[in-house]
C-alpha cells in the first residue's frame, strides 16, 4: 500500500514537472547563475547559491503554471495544444493554481532570505510574471514581455550577491530579453492562422512570417552585441570575463546561426527544434564557459 502510494505521488509530481515543462528551466536559470558567479568572482556562500536556485526555480515553474491555467481556453481550442494537460483533463485547474502559488511564495521567501533590496523587488517580478499571459491579448510586444520577465535573472543573481545594481548584468538582461523575444516569435510562427482567428497578438500573425523571421535574426544580432559589451563595463571585485567568456559568446553565436538556418518562411518542420532545443543549449553553454572564465582566468 505504502509503495502504491509513493509510486502514484511520484507519477503525479512528473506530470506536474511536464505541465510546466520543467526541463524548460535551462532558459532563464543558467543566466541567474552566470549573474551570482559573476558577482561574486566565484562561487558565493552557500546559503545565497541556495536561495538563488530556489527563487530561480520557484518563479519560473509558478510562471509557466499559471500561464497554462489563464491560456487553458486557448490551448483546448488550437489543435496544436489541445493535448496539453489541462484540455485533457489530466491535471485540475486548482492543482495549476497551487502550483503556482507554491512557485511564487518560494520566490516570496527567498527573496526575504536574500537581502532587503531583493525582497522589495519580489513583488515586481511577480507582478511581471502574472501580467506576461495576458499581454498577447492587447499587444504584439508580448515577446519582449517575456522575454523581459526572464532577462530578470542575471540581475537578480548579481543583486543576490551584492545587493546593488550594476551595469554588467543590465546588459546580460538585455541579451535574454532579446534573445527570448527572438525565439518566442520564432516559436509563435506555428500559431499565425490560429493567433488570427483567436485575436491573439503575436509577430507572426501581425507581419507575417517571413517578416517575423527577419525581426528575430534583428533580436538575435543583438542578443551578440550586448554579450560582448559585458566584458567592456566588467571591473574588479567582480569577475572580468575573458577569453573562454567569448569563446561561449562565439559559440551562442554559431548556434543561432543553426536556429535561423533551420527555419525558414516555406519550412517551419523544426521549429520546436529550433525554438526549444538549440536554445536550452545556448544558456548550458554560456554557463559553462563563464564558469571557465571565472575559475580559470587566462
Amino acid at each position: 500500500m505504502i509503495e502504491s502510494k509513493i509510486q502514484n505521488g511520484l507519477a503525479r509530481l512528473k506530470l506536474y514537472a511536464d505541465l510546466v515543462m520543467f526541463s524548460h528551466s535551462l532558459f532563464a536559470l543558467p543566466f541567474g547563475l552566470m549573474g551570482m558567479l559573476l558577482a561574486a568572482n566565484g562561487i558565493p556562500e552557500a546559503r545565497t547559491f541556495f536561495w538563488v536556485i530556489v527563487a530561480l526555480v520557484g518563479a519560473r515553474n509558478a510562471a509557466n503554471a499559471l500561464n497554462r491555467l489563464i491560456d487553458a481556453r486557448f490551448d483546448a481550442s488550437n489543435p496544436r495544444t489541445a493535448h496539453r494537460h489541462l484540455p485533457r483533463g489530466l491535471v485540475s485547474g486548482g492543482e495549476v493554481l497551487a502550483l503556482s502559488i507554491i512557485g511564487f511564495a518560494l520566490l516570496m521567501l527567498a527573496s526575504w532570505q536574500l537581502n532587503p533590496l531583493c525582497l522589495k523587488l519580489a513583488p515586481v517580478a511577480l507582478f511581471l510574471l502574472v501580467i506576461y499571459s495576458y499581454t498577447k491579448r492587447f499587444t504584439w510586444f508580448c515577446h519582449l514581455v517575456l522575454g523581459f520577465c526572464c532577462g530578470i535573472a542575471p540581475t537578480a543573481g548579481w543583486l543576490a550577491v551584492t545587493g546593488e545594481f550594476a551595469f554588467p548584468p543590465m546588459l546580460l538582461s538585455l541579451a535574454v530579453m532579446c534573445w527570448v523575444a527572438g525565439f518566442d516569435i520564432i516559436y509563435a510562427t506555428q500559431d499565425v492562422e490560429f493567433d488570427r482567428k483567436a485575436g491573439l497578438y503575436a509577430v507572426p500573425a501581425k507581419f507575417g512570417v517571413p517578416i517575423a523571421l527577419k525581426i528575430a535574426k534583428t533580436l538575435h544580432l543583438a542578443v551578440i552585441f550586448f554579450l560582448l559589451m559585458v566584458p567592456l563595463f566588467s571591473a574588479l571585485p567582480h569577475a572580468i570575463p575573458g577569453v573562454f567568456y567569448y569563446l561561449g559568446v562565439a559559440v551562442a553565436a554559431g548556434l543561432l546561426c543553426w536556429e535561423h538556418l533551420m527555419v525558414k518562411p516555406d519550412d517551419l518542420k523544426q521549429v520546436t527544434t529550433a525554438a526549444y532545443t538549440v536554445n536550452q543549449i545556448i544558456g548550458v553553454a554560456l554557463l559553462a564557459f563563464t564558469i571557465l572564465d571565472v575559475f580559470i582566468p587566462i
